[in-house]
């Protein structure tokens, strides 16, 4: 935003973690911008030690108010269990943690700055990262003529130590030290860790990171096994136990945990250009992922399987990009939702030192056909049927050959 701006603004609503970067955001804010903060908080599962002392340090700080939100199951119900039907994962690896997040956190930071009638909104991405492109695409999509401000991308610190200094001139309470500078950002469906120690592509993250997964070789030996209801592509119950969207997903993230499932370690392609790597956690959606392709196996059409598989890339990249709200993002997600109506029954799991196997599953909506399916002698299937099958798939083939004359090798 150019400084000739800065006289419109009266008050901001910043996204606010309580960390290093916004912590000092509040203060710069204050003294760049000469306006009133209003702290907000998207309590999306990211623990309540965490939460506690928010608005004490947002206020130490000096933001005129907080404002904390709690959706948890909004988060879970309306934006990971769709992104989950869609069977997404992006480059093949990352489980979209991080990137799920921001839609929930920028929309409901939104309504809070109409509530408060904030002339702008702000957050604590920095310019090299992806979270300043999903927020901002985010505000616009909600509202074309917000005006965001973005300090990474104004001020003059170059780094966290500049942000560590600041920080105390100030008298800022913050967490981050030069001890453990990586960065963790967590939600009901992850925990990431980036930047600092994790910056060498070489170098093992240390085992004292992880905070949510047990290392699978101290994984018990003896095998957990649950079952999981599905209806309409959407997990609904544990063990015959029905549950919200939230408590389900925590109890799987423990049951995962335990049995040290949902590590992973990527180098990831950053929609501004560059590579970056990051470790994170998912154990409940490493689960949720392997158990719903079990359900879909017994349940869902193969055609529609395929068609829904063929977007499931193009997907991941729009919620990894920051275009949850694109009109593309909903067409699809048209198209994933009716094809998963289908995807009712339960499906059996078993979780063991790392792994989730699904080693059962059960449907009203069940395709297979055992009678079709066994290799015994049966009365449905006519074997030589097949024989003209195959000839009129063979066609094409025959035809290519002998007009090139080809040489199969």
């Amino acid at each position: 935003m150019a400084n000739n701006n800065k006289k419109n603004i009266k008050r901001v609503t910043l996204a606010y973690s309580g960390g290093l970067d916004t912590s000092v955001i509040i203060k710069w804010l204050v003294e760049n911008y000469g306006c009133e903060v209003v702290a907000f908080v998207a309590d999306i599962g990211q623990g309540g030690t965490e939460l506690k002392p928010l608005k004490q340090k947002a206020l130490a700080s000096g933001a005129k108010d907080i404002i904390v939100k709690d959706l948890k199951e909004e988060f879970v119900r309306d934006y990971v269990f769709p992104m989950l039907r869609s069977g997404a994962m992006y480059e093949g690896q990352y489980l979209l943690g991080t990137s799920i997040a921001r839609p929930i956190i920028a929309k409901a930071q939104m309504d809070a700055a109409k509530k408060t009638k904030s002339d702008g909104v702000s957050h604590g991405a920095t310019g090299k990262g992806n979270d300043q492109v999903r927020f901002e695409l985010a505000y616009y999509a909600i509202d074309p003529k917000i005006k965001v401000i973005a300090p990474w991308r104004e001020w003059d610190f170059k780094g966290r130590e500049d942000l560590m200094a600041f920080a105390k001139k100030h008298k800022i309470p913050v967490t981050s030290t030069k001890a453990k500078p990586y960065s963790m950002d967590a939600n009901l469906y992850h925990i990431s860790y980036e930047g600092g120690i994790l910056e060498d592509p070489w170098a093992e993250a240390k085992e004292d990171m992880y905070l949510w997964t047990k290392s699978p070789e101290k994984a018990p030996n003896k095998a957990t096994y649950i079952e999981i209801d599905y209806k309409q592509g959407d997990p609904v119950a544990i063990n015959g136990k029905k549950m919200s969207p939230a408590n389900l997903l925590e109890n799987l993230n423990k049951l995962g945990g335990a049995n040290g499932i949902g590590r992973a370690d990527c180098v990831e392609s950053r929609y501004v250009g560059m590579k970056s790597r990051g470790v994170y956690e998912t154990p409940g959606g490493a689960i949720l992922k392997v158990a719903l392709r079990g359900m879909e196996s017994l349940t869902m059409d193969r055609e529609v399987m395929q068609t829904r598989d063929s977007i499931m890339n193009r997907y991941a990249q729009l919620v990894y990009f920051g275009y949850w709200f694109s009109p593309e993002r909903e067409a699809m997600q048209a198209l994933i939702d009716e094809a998963t109506k289908v995807v009712n029954g339960t499906v059996r799991v078993k979780l063991y030192k790392g792994s989730a196997t699904v080693v059962g599953r059960k449907s009203s909506n069940s395709l297979y056909n055992s009678a079709l399916a066994t290799f015994e002698e049966d009365s449905v299937y006519n074997q030589a049927d097949a024989e003209g099958f195959i000839k009129l798939n063979a066609l094409r083939l025959q035809v290519n050959n002998s007009a090139n004359k080809k040489k199969v090798k």
